[in-house]
């Protein structure tokens, strides 16, 4: 076995930098497993702060000076980020206590409806499984409302912790875009000065990171805003915290369209029954979702993503485990960096073929 791993060795870390960027990968893994709790400030300001270097360097490139751009982009940050903090949070945790409390409400209604079903499909199921699956339901319910309830009245040691975010993060994100060049600059100095290798996958993973997490934020934006003034224009109870749902859905590709439809469609079922209301809501979730498949994210996404769709399920619970909702986020641009890692690797085998000559 010994000797497996010494060939191996020999085939793929025969080159420092194939070493050097090994350790890179083991070492950020490490460090997102065992202190990402801990770096999220700075883990958050340095993707917030990459985000808007996009703003920045579009602005420059229409003739905007370098400090202005940043400025501007500063400035949008600020107003965003405020804005999310201090008006939606809020809204949607109001509507979340709300909903806690109709929930034994929705139950009864639910209670009724399910109540039919062992005289309408005997064979199927039986009235001992739907009361096992309305007291599962009831205690699930009272379980939720004691939780909200809970962290409502516990959570002043949070308060705390939430202002230090809201002042951490504007300021390093001030000080990463300011001081880009810098930072880079001086982390570069810790590496080899010949280094193909890392700047070869540096540039495809630059790409890749760029064109997926600034095209992901403004399909967030766009399919989370667009849900909420539709369900608030049929008057969709909860529709802040519903849309809410809706935009950060799209982070999960084929799992989180699905999964959101079911508490869409349960509380406009709830509110209206099966009445003409409630199927105009299914019209319209429906058009949102085929507007976002169809329409927004090819605009969006220059580049398609050259992933199997395994591959994807398995970035995003390999990612989302050790990162949190992070890590789901960037599950795919990781997975694809991962995968020009393996193609771009120096392997002694390739050297050889390469110097073989071509009769």
């Amino acid at each position: 076995m010994l000797e497996v791993f010494k060939k191996w060795g020999r085939r793929y870390l025969f080159e420092e930098e194939a070493i050097l960027l090994l350790v890179l990968i083991v070492g950020s893994i490490l460090l997102l497993m065992t202190i990402g709790d801990i770096l999220a400030p700075l883990l958050a300001s340095i993707v917030l702060a990459y985000l808007m270097q996009g703003v920045s360097g579009q602005l420059v490139q229409h003739g905007v000076p370098s400090w202005l751009g940043v400025a501007l982009a500063y400035l949008l940050f600020i107003g965003g980020f405020f804005g999310v903090t201090l008006g939606l949070f809020p809204l949607v945790w109001r509507q979340l206590a709300s909903l806690a409390g109709d929930l034994p409400r929705y139950i009864d209604q639910g209670k009724q409806v399910l109540l039919v079903l062992p005289e309408r499909y005997p064979g199927l199921v039986s009235s001992d499984q739907i009361a096992g699956l309305i007291e599962l339901a009831q205690a699930e319910a009272a379980s939720m409302g004691q939780i909200v309830v809970t962290r409502s009245l516990a959570s002043l040691p949070g308060v705390f912790s939430v202002m230090m975010y809201m002042i951490l993060i504007p300021i390093l994100v001030f000080f990463f875009l300011r001081d880009r060049e810098l930072i880079l600059s001086w982390l570069g100095g810790f590496l080899p000065d010949e280094r193909p290798l890392l700047r070869r996958i540096w540039g495809e993973m630059n790409q890749q990171f760029a064109n997926y997490s600034r095209g992901k934020v403004l399909e967030i934006i766009i399919v989370g805003s667009v849900s909420y003034i539709c369900f608030a224009w049929i008057e969709l109870r909860y529709a802040a915290l519903l849309g809410l749902l809706v935009g950060l859905s799209v982070i999960i590709p084929y799992i989180g369209a699905a999964l959101v439809t079911v508490p869409v469609l349960a509380v406009g079922f709830f509110q209206w029954g099966f009445s003409n209301d409630f199927y105009v809501l299914c019209v319209v979730y429906l058009v949102i979702q085929g507007l976002d498949g169809n329409v927004l994210v090819p605009l969006l996404f220059s580049e398609a993503v050259n992933l199997h769709p395994v591959a994807i399920i398995l970035a995003i619970l390999f990612f989302g485990g050790i990162w949190g909702l992070w890590g789901v986020f960037f599950a795919i641009p990781l997975a694809t960096m991962i995968k020009a890692v393996i193609y771009a690797w120096p392997s002694r085998g390739d050297i050889v073929a390469a110097d073989v000559p071509v009769e």
